[in-house]
């Protein structure tokens, strides 16, 4: 598939058939993540992949609240039917290291020197690579959060250290032939919205802001 055609139809799925995705192409979809950009060719992200009917199970029980657990909406019994789910985790102490060693010049682990914290930037690229690579394959994919009142039960179900922090997570799998992504009731906004040419502007991209 051409590149323009992969963005042109990436989707955030949220319901799924239910057949099972080959390993293969979760490895291809894994390995299209190591060739994001770093800040300082750190690769400071790691990737849990649960492809077992167990494996996903415990997540939903781990990430779920109890409350939602007891009544699910229409979103979460969706999720729920993919067949993988796959968890970046962002690793800031990478981070920090490398740009304490002599060619980056800083002499400590500062947190204060970065503009922004790329772990999360860098990571939120890779988890782009693999939701761009299911389109490729022909799946759905989903990117979205994990509560922050339940990242314990996840660690202690997973065995996630503590030094690694869930960026979200991404559902996998076939399309459910009835979903309909939530954009199209949305809808999209136009580069006149989004895009300032030469200086900040409001309106359309070609109208200064004064």
């Amino acid at each position: 598939m051409e590149l323009a055609e992969v963005i042109r139809r990436r989707r955030m799925v949220r319901a799924y058939d239910g057949r099972p995705v080959p390993s293969d192409v979760i490895d291809r979809m894994l390995a299209h993540a190591t060739r994001a950009p770093s800040a300082g060719f750190t690769q400071g992200w790691e990737f849990l992949v649960l492809d077992t009917a167990e494996d996903v199970a415990r997540f939903w029980d781990a990430t779920t609240p109890p409350e939602r657990a007891a009544s699910p909406s229409r979103w979460l019994r969706g999720m729920r039917t993919a067949p993988v789910v796959l968890v970046p985790l962002a690793h800031k102490d990478a981070y920090l290291d490398r740009y304490a060693e002599p060619d980056k010049g800083w002499t400590d682990r500062d947190e204060a020197r970065w503009p922004v914290p790329y772990w999360y930037v860098d990571t939120g690229m890779a988890s782009l690579m693999v939701l761009l690579t299911a389109v490729d394959e022909g799946l759905g994919a989903c990117f979205f959060g994990i509560p922050p009142t339940r990242t314990a039960e996840f660690r202690a179900a997973s065995g996630v250290p503590a030094d690694y922090e869930p960026l979200g997570a991404i559902t996998v799998g076939y399309g459910a032939e009835d979903h309909v992504p939530s954009s199209r009731a949305r809808g999209r906004r136009s580069l006149d919205e989004v895009v300032h040419r030469g200086r900040w502007s409001t309106g359309s991209s070609g109208t200064s802001g004064m």
